[in-house]
């Protein structure tokens, strides 16, 4: 894993991008103590208290700023499908970098799920599945028209009042085969972030997230890896960030045996000189909807911009296909480590403001119903 010396790979030494950092809540739990701390039993407890709090705001703070670009790419990416479907001028448009003028970019089930995986790690500190069912269902109820898929809309509802069913519905889907579509990765950026301090457990917290809606282990490997990518970004804050390469290898790395991680192994042998079109052609755009013909594509983009938020999306967008997801997992994995410098104010104040909650403590109520519509494309 990447050292802050090279970047190169090592073990799992800590404070580098891949181990344990010191003085988070992991190192706090396993004793570390505060720069001048006491050394006495109440000292160390004292201490040691305090790294831990320190660490969950660092925390929740990162998680913040991986929603905020979540939300900005699943925006960012939905306003561009009327460009997508008139054809011949998204490229060139996309090549001026010129903006569309839809006057406000709505975003989508990517964010509206995201919102709820927050909600309850910010109330339980991990993922509780039948918790995570719940505000599923009851943040579908309030506006279904967020562009959910068809599975979706038949298993969401019936998690709104029986969030326990997701032990036996959601395994059904596809036939039974469990879901393989996209859907849970494009909201686990935020997760990845707030597990930051261990990488390990934030693959861990993303399968457990997966599962309540995606069963299929390519759904659930999608899941991983972009937690696994938000969590390293936020650790490269720190240290030297490696090359697109090698950070990919490293994501696929912590990935299960999938069709994703092969994904990523075929990502990280592109070319250096290889530019979004070359890449989606050869990884896949999210056309197909599946979490392997999504994700690998949406990594690539953010390991080759992990420095600037608006070129990621850009690059990302540029491959057309599934925009809202691929944006949304791009802007997800690249704002965990740089936030929201250097978007364009224009951007954000395009952008539909996320719940006033995601700026402090979260409500203790179910999400209230949606002030105004927002119709949304339903996705098959």
């Amino acid at each position: 894993m990447a050292t802050g010396a090279t970047g190169t790979a090592t073990g799992t030494a800590t404070g580098t991008a891949a181990g344990t950092a010191p003085g988070t809540v992991a190192g706090a739990r396993k004793g570390g103590t505060l720069p001048g701390a006491g050394t006495g039993p109440a000292g160390q407890a004292a201490s040691g208290a305090a790294a831990a709090d320190a660490a969950l705001a660092a925390n929740r703070a990162a998680a913040r700023d991986s929603l905020r670009g979540l939300a900005l790419g699943d925006a960012f990416g939905e306003c561009w499908y009327p460009i997508f479907e008139l054809g011949g001028s998204a490229y060139e448009e996309i090549r001026a970098r010129s903006v569309p003028v839809t006057r406000v970019w709505h975003w989508t089930d990517d964010t509206a799920m995201a919102l709820s995986v927050l909600r309850v790690l910010d109330g339980q500190g991990e993922i509780d599945q039948q918790r995570l069912a719940r505000a599923f269902g009851k943040a579908f109820m309030a506006e279904p028209g967020r562009g959910y898929g068809a599975g979706m809309h038949d298993l969401l509802p019936r998690l709104a009042g029986a969030p326990a069913a997701w032990e036996t519905d959601t395994p059904a889907l596809a036939q039974g085969q469990g879901s393989r579509d996209s859907g849970a990765a494009m909201r686990v950026a935020p997760l990845g972030a707030w597990f930051s301090d261990d990488v390990a457990r934030a693959a861990e917290q993303a399968a457990l997230s997966a599962r309540v809606t995606h069963t299929h282990p390519d759904g659930v490997a999608g899941a991983v890896a972009v937690a696994v990518a938000a969590a390293l970004a936020v650790r490269l804050r720190r240290i030297t960030v490696p090359r697109p390469a090698e950070l990919l290898r490293m994501i696929a790395a912590r990935t299960p045996r999938s069709a994703v991680k092969e994904g990523l192994l075929h990502a990280a042998e592109l070319p250096e000189d290889a530019g979004p079109r070359q890449a989606a052609d050869a990884l896949g755009n999210g056309t197909r909807g599946r979490a392997d013909d999504t994700v690998p594509y949406a990594l690539w983009c953010a390991a080759h911009h992990l420095r600037d938020l608006p070129e990621a999306l850009w690059a990302t967008v540029e491959g057309q296909g599934r925009a809202d997801t691929t944006c949304a997992i791009a802007g997800g994995v690249v704002a965990a480590r740089v936030g929201l410098d250097g978007v364009p104010p224009a951007w954000l104040t395009r952008c539909e403001p996320l719940p006033d909650w995601v700026g402090a403590n979260p409500p203790t109520t179910d999400p209230p119903p949606p002030s105004r519509p927002h119709p949304r494309r339903s996705r098959g």
